[in-house]
Formats: C-alpha cells, sequence, structure tokens
C-alpha cells in the first residue's frame, strides 16, 4: 500500500478523516440525522478500513469535534495521528494564545500532546510571523511533534517556514481546499513547491463539500445554502465531470467519490474526507485499494482542465 510520511511523523496510509461535520449543525446538520454515535462508529469505519490520521479543529462544533474525537481515541486501537487547528480569531492577539488554545484542545482530545498543530487561517491583524513563532514553541516545548499551516498561498508558506527554520523546525504541513473542481494550489504552483520541499498538502472538502459523490447535480444540489452554491460556478462543467467519474468508477469496481479521492492520493496530496456515519467513513477508504491508470487520469484532465479549475 502507498504511504505517505508528514515530516517527523510515521508513514500512514495516503488518506485521513476529516472531522468537520462531527458536531457541526451550521453547515452539515448535525443533530438532524445524524449524531455522536454516528461519529463513532464512523471512526472505527476508518480505523478498520486503514485510516491513521484524524482531522480535527477547535471552532469544528465549537469544541464538540475534538471531544467526540478524543472519546473515541481512547476507546479504540491502534492509535492514530492527531490533527486539530488554532483559529484566529481577531481579538486573539497575544503569541501565548496559541499555546493557550492548543492546551485546550489538548484536554479535550485527553492526550498530552498533538502529533500535527496548525495555524488554520493567516488572518490579520496578527502577521504570520508572531503565530509561526508561537507553533515554533509548541513544538520546543513536546506540545506538538509536528507543526504547519492551513489555507496558506505560497507567498505566506515561504514566510513561516523562515521562521521556523530560525529554530529548527521543519514545516510539515499546509491543508488546503484541493480536489477535480479546485485545483489552484496545482495553477499557482503551490503544490509543487511543497513537493520539492517536503511539506505535505493535506487537501480538505477532497469531495467538494458531496458534489464529486455521484448523489448531487446542479438540478439536485446538496442540501443547505453554502454548499449548493460552493461551487455553482461549475455548474456547466459539473454533469461532464460526474459522467467521467462514473464511468471510471464502473470500470475499477469503485464509486465516483473513490475515483475522486484517488486523484487527490495520485497527485502526492492527502486528502481528508468527512464521514457522518459508518457507512461514508468505510466507501472513503475504498480509495486505497486500487489505481488509476494513464487514461483514467487523462480523461480525468479533459474534465477538469487545469485551466478552469
Amino acid at each position: 500500500m502507498d504511504t505517505v510520511q508528514i515530516p517527523g511523523l510515521p508513514p500512514i496510509p495516503p488518506l485521513g478523516l476529516g472531522t468537520w461535520q462531527w458536531g457541526d449543525w451550521l453547515i452539515w446538520g448535525y443533530g438532524k440525522g445524524y449524531g455522536k454515535e454516528d461519529a463513532r462508529s464512523a471512526y472505527r469505519a476508518a480505523l478498520e478500513g486503514g485510516v491513521r490520521l484524524f482531522d480535527s479543529a477547535e471552532v469544528y462544533g465549537f469544541g464538540l469535534s475534538e471531544r467526540i474525537l478524543g472519546d473515541c481515541y481512547q476507546a479504540h486501537e491502534p492509535k492514530p495521528l492527531l490533527v486539530s487547528k488554532f483559529f484566529p480569531y481577531p481579538w486573539r492577539l497575544s503569541r501565548k494564545a496559541l499555546l493557550s488554545a492548543l492546551r485546550g484542545s489538548l484536554a479535550r482530545l485527553g492526550v498530552a500532546r498533538l502529533d500535527l498543530y496548525l495555524l488554520h487561517w493567516p488572518w490579520k491583524p496578527v502577521p504570520l510571523e508572531q503565530w509561526a513563532e508561537s507553533l515554533a514553541e509548541a513544538y520546543e516545548r513536546g506540545l506538538a511533534r509536528a507543526v504547519g499551516v492551513s489555507n496558506c498561498d505560497l507567498g505566506q508558506l515561504e514566510r513561516v517556514a523562515k521562521v521556523l527554520s530560525r529554530h529548527g523546525v521543519p514545516l510539515a504541513a499546509n491543508q488546503v481546499e484541493y480536489h477535480l473542481l479546485e485545483r489552484g494550489p496545482e495553477r499557482s504552483g503551490l503544490l509543487q513547491a511543497m513537493r520539492a520541499e517536503g511539506v505535505v498538502l493535506m487537501a480538505y472538502s477532497p469531495l467538494a463539500m458531496g458534489w464529486l459523490t455521484g448523489k448531487y447535480s446542479p438540478e439536485n444540489p446538496p442540501p443547505g445554502r453554502y454548499r449548493a452554491q460552493r461551487y455553482v460556478r461549475h455548474g456547466a462543467r459539473i454533469p461532464h465531470l460526474l459522467h467521467t467519474l462514473r464511468a471510471i468508477a464502473q470500470k475499477h469496481g469503485a464509486t465516483p467519490a473513490q475515483v475522486a479521492l484517488r486523484w487527490c492520493i495520485e497527485q502526492g496530496t492527502l486528502p481528508i474526507p468527512g464521514a457522518k456515519n459508518a457507512r461514508q467513513a468505510e466507501a472513503n477508504t475504498g480509495a486505497l485499494r486500487f489505481r488509476l491508470d494513464a487514461e483514467d487520469r487523462a480523461r480525468l484532465e479533459e474534465a477538469t482542465p487545469l485551466e478552469s479549475a
């Protein structure tokens, strides 16, 4: 099986699980059709299917995602890698705010240190360099085995890496949106630069918030205004892309979602799809069990060319 290695951490299969849905009622409708027990079953199914990294954030469900993940982590073996993120609220102005938030995440997860801790967004007013210093301190204090960022472009990534390098701390990962409908990290050169430097690109929303599962179409969009409108600019291309995904899936005995995830994997990224229940989590892991061939990749490129995705 393929593996991916985040600097400073052991190799793992190239598929994680994101837990944004666990506790989030606004975007995902937590508590309406799924809840805590469904999340726990998703954790077990993902673990059994080979997933060895779970991603959360203090802001997901206002901490509920971390608490659910922590309960699951304590209850089951083997122990996967745990990832969480610091949210730079505008009132968080001190370097110590990041360390305080990290300790809060550790308490909710029930662990002494995180495997990977990320800055969630590179937002003002606090300069990136200040948060990079805090990430370095978290690493040096042993509160995180590895540190990184999320939603950073190439210039921002270089600024963070420069600060971390002064402390001898590697920049381990950058978590960004990346999938067949959002190939901005390729167009900008971000993905290529990260590959060259050994920084792992963690691809969030690799199924375009459900659009690439095959369940939805421009005529039948995902529930909720945000998810329904998020990719409306791609409306004319989505039917052809879904047709292509279905055809490739049939060829491999897979699903459209598994093909979309497999494409992310073969681009050298670590996709972290979400799962509301065991069925979705188990289905995600099917992406680890086949490979795309040159014809498949060419068909996907034709359906979602780099210059327009």
